[in-house]
């Protein structure tokens, strides 16, 4: 049985969609910080000849993302250079990005993940639908003010021009950060949800995707996964065999995506781990995203749920699958089995 079909461990789960510690992070504040004795090692490894990366690799992944934003301050106070100026100078390729990413306040490394989705031609849907469905309301919210301060346009009317059909219309009511926050369940407003969207697909002929994209955007985590195990009860099927079997494209994988993060968002995330390693070639940019951005969330859950899951540890995965610096880096952030 799959963690997807087993809806008896949702109710009493917390989910990572409403939490806000940071308990199950992998990496913490450094006690005994000093932040001037920080910038002068990583002084030294940059100035120096030929750049030391085993110093930039333990400096930033043994520092919270709070005491880095201290260290950048005193770093550029003291040089006269930002950080990540001086890292771009020295570092590059996935190293590099790695390195900026673990030094960026975490919300303006969402926006610049959500900005480099949509640069270019065509839109990277996969980026804003695995963003749009993990990050809770207040995640989303300092995104967009994020946003807001880097460009000076608002975030919604640019996806809007990136987004359309029923994909669009699901992304930007996720990317309002207004899902129903309230903790109550309404047993029978979940019945009712369940029985809409059973008769919105299951039971139709053509699907009323409109149905589905209200009922999984605006519900709150609690409600949405009591109305799961309801829909299972009158279906048969779990909702997310429902939405596989009656949509395709961009939206099925969004919508597919929303319910995977109702349920355990360290699952859906250990998943997207996975197939980033899976095959020929790694896919770096979602690997660099995941782990940055969970360090201080859930990363200890996305390991159980990446063992559970695929039999392997995250570790082992990493040391067969990424190398050199890079890899290094990751394992820092990743942390050896306990």
């Amino acid at each position: 049985m799959s963690v997807w079909d087993d809806l008896d461990l949702l109710l009493d789960n917390p989910s990572s969609l409403t939490v806000t510690s940071s308990a199950r992070g992998t990496v913490k504040d450094k006690t005994n910080f000093n932040v001037d004795e920080d910038v002068s090692a990583l002084r030294k490894a940059i100035e120096g000849l030929g750049t030391t990366e085993k110093t930039l690799i333990d400096v930033l992944t043994q520092r919270s993302n709070a005491q880095r934003q201290l260290i950048a301050k005193a770093y550029e106070k003291a040089t006269g250079r930002t950080l990540i100026d001086d890292l771009k100078g020295d570092t590059h390729g996935d190293f590099e990005d790695l390195l900026v990413a673990l030094v960026m306040p975490p919300a303006l490394y969402d926006c610049h993940e959500v900005i480099k989705a949509m640069k270019g031609a065509g839109t990277t849907e996969s980026t804003l639908t695995e963003i749009f469905a993990s990050r809770s309301n207040k995640q989303i919210r300092e995104l967009s003010e994020a946003y807001l301060a880097k460009t000076g346009r608002s975030m919604i009317h640019d996806l809007q021009s990136e987004v359309s059909g029923d994909y669009g219309k699901a992304l930007l009511i996720l990317a309002e950060g207004k899902r129903d926050e309230t903790t109550n369940v309404d047993a029978a407003k979940a019945k009712a949800d369940a029985k809409a969207l059973y008769e919105a697909g299951e039971k139709k002929w053509g699907t009323d995707e409109g149905k589905f994209i209200d009922i999984l955007c605006h519900r709150s985590v609690p409600q949405l996964r009591q109305t799961l195990i309801e829909y299972k009860n009158i279906s048969k099927k779990t909702l997310q065999e429902s939405i596989k079997s009656e949509m395709s494209g961009n939206l099925e994988k969004l919508l597919v995506a929303v319910v995977k993060c109702v349920q355990n968002v360290p699952a859906y995330l250990a998943e997207r781990l996975f197939k980033s390693m899976k095959g020929a070639g790694t896919t770096e940019s979602t690997l660099t995203r995941i782990f940055v951005s969970r360090s201080e969330i859930d990363l200890i859950d996305i390991k159980v749920e990446y063992k559970k899951l695929f039999g392997c540890s995250l570790y082992s995965q990493l040391e067969s699958e990424v190398s050199g610096d890079y890899g290094k880096t990751l394992k820092c952030l990743c942390g050896q089995e306990e």
